[in-house]
């Protein structure tokens, strides 16, 4: 994995959206991991693509004392993204990307889930935002391996 093209897609998507100065941590994660978090933090017992959790939410009670650039955390699934990847026919660097830009959003505030006109909104914003980045950076790296040929 290129964890520094994922980053340089990270800082693009956080200017864009007018956070430029503001941080977030990125985990990639396997099934059993994102199925755990899952279950504890949305009740969901499956495995899911993204998950954030915005730290800016979690802290405004206390926003004086705990001023922070911290955004939040994306947690990616590596399987998952491959899966997805696969069924709707893209590569899996497109699909990091789309993920990663789709849990950028929710820690900005987008929430898809809070109804139709809300899904909407995040989706267009998502999709104006892979348009202004651009074909996608490597972010995974493709070995080959060679064969000897026998006779």
């Amino acid at each position: 994995m290129r964890r520094a093209a994922l980053v340089r897609v990270a800082e693009l998507v956080l200017g864009a959206v007018g956070e430029r100065q503001s941080e977030l941590s990125i985990e990639l994660a396997g099934d059993h991991r994102m199925r755990r978090f899952n279950r504890q933090y949305r009740k969901k017992d499956r495995t899911t693509d993204v998950l954030a959790f915005p730290m800016r939410e979690a802290l405004a009670p206390h926003a004086a004392r705990f001023a922070t650039n911290m955004l939040g955390d994306v947690v990616i699934s590596i399987p998952q993204a491959r899966r997805q990847a696969i069924e709707v026919g893209r590569q899996l660097d497109d699909e990091l990307i789309a993920l990663l830009v789709h849990g950028v959003l929710h820690l900005c505030g987008y929430d898809h889930e809070r109804g139709e006109k809300e899904a909407v909104r995040m989706h267009r914003r998502e999709r104006q935002l892979l348009r202004a980045i651009g074909p996608a950076p490597r972010l995974v790296i493709h070995r080959t391996v060679k064969t000897e040929r026998r006779p």
